[in-house]
């Protein structure tokens, strides 16, 4: 079994056969600023299991920090995933899985960056975008 993924626009779609690690949230400064979010839900596949199966032309990358690339479509902006060289595994930004990738969150990392308003306990919660709110 295969896990598919897709940008937001749809024109890069990727597949993953495996992953390796459970999910991990980072949380360092440089995940929450490329991606605008708290923190960034990652986990590892091997290059071998990683594919992908629609628009690698659309496919562009920035380097980070040294030797680390970042992955995203040039038509809508998401990032997909990440690399770093020398390593044999890739990080995949399970955000854009289309599929349910079977494994679950272990742990955050990098915790020293995590910011002072991100805190979720007593928050009021909707399983949709709030009621009357448009």
């Amino acid at each position: 079994m295969s896990f598919q993924g897709a940008c937001a626009c749809g024109q890069v779609q990727y597949e993953v056969d495996e992953f390796f690690t459970p999910v991990i949230h980072c949380n360092c400064d440089t995940c929450r600023r490329v991606l605008g979010t708290p923190f960034n839900s990652v986990a590892g596949a091997k290059r071998e299991d990683f594919r992908v199966v629609v628009g690698q032309d659309k496919l562009k990358f920035f380097e980070s920090s040294a030797g680390k690339s970042r992955y995203f479509c040039g038509e809508c902006g998401t990032h997909l995933y990440g690399e770093k060289a020398g390593q044999e595994n890739l990080i995949v930004r399970v955000g854009t899985l289309q599929t349910d990738p079977e494994i679950r969150p272990a742990m955050h990392i990098w915790t020293s960056h995590r910011k002072p308003w991100l805190a979720y306990e007593n928050l009021a919660e909707h399983e949709e975008w709030q009621p009357g709110r448009g």
